[in-house]
């Protein structure tokens, strides 16, 4: 099976990388009449989290483009079939993804969790026309010596570079302003 278009965006908290993320999300849809779908990971476990969530609901219905939402914090692989290379997915976002797998699933065996990770990205990708894959980057730190806090640096760190891997275009968003890392923006 073909894989579609691959863009990777990633970039500090609060650093306007969802925001951008949408943007080019209907940027593309507007050139090549695609159909757009947000695929939302995370889980309103406290009260800053569903206000982030209301935040990206609210900007999404605010927009001159109707988006299909999908609430699908595990599992993606589960719900790919649903799409076709005329499809724009933007999924939001891979550490919430792995969190979700890590703590809301208890899975503790990365090399696990890696591969259902890497099970959903890619079926995604061999199913849709474009995705558009946004993460955080907690990566710039030293590394931590609390062995969870570790692992979780290194699961994250393989996993960008696997997606930055098969991306077209990989993309850092710092203060609202993205920087190309490989590719180019479109």
């Amino acid at each position: 099976m073909e894989t579609g278009k691959v863009i990777f965006i990633t970039g500090g908290v609060r650093s306007g990388k969802s925001a951008f993320a949408e943007q080019l999300a209907i940027n593309h849809a507007e050139k090549t009449s695609s159909n757009l779908h947000y695929i939302a990971c995370g889980i309103p476990s406290d009260k800053e989290m569903q206000e982030r969530i209301r935040r990206h609901q609210y900007d999404r219905a605010q927009s001159s483009f109707s988006w299909m939402t999908w609430e699908q914090p595990i599992h993606l692989s589960h719900i790919a079939k649903q799409f076709t290379k005329q499809d724009m997915i933007l999924l939001d976002c891979v550490t919430t993804l792995l969190n979700n797998y890590l703590f809301q699933k208890d899975i503790k065996n990365k090399n696990v969790a890696l591969k259902l990770m890497r099970e959903d990205i890619t079926t995604l990708c061999n199913y849709a026309g474009i995705v558009i894959i946004v993460s955080n980057e907690v990566l710039q730190d030293i590394p931590y010596e609390n062995k969870l806090t570790l692992n979780y640096q290194e699961l994250l760190g393989n996993t960008h570079q696997e997606i930055v891997n098969i991306a077209d275009s990989a993309i850092l968003v710092e203060s609202g302003i993205p920087l190309v890392k490989k590719g180019r923006l479109e």
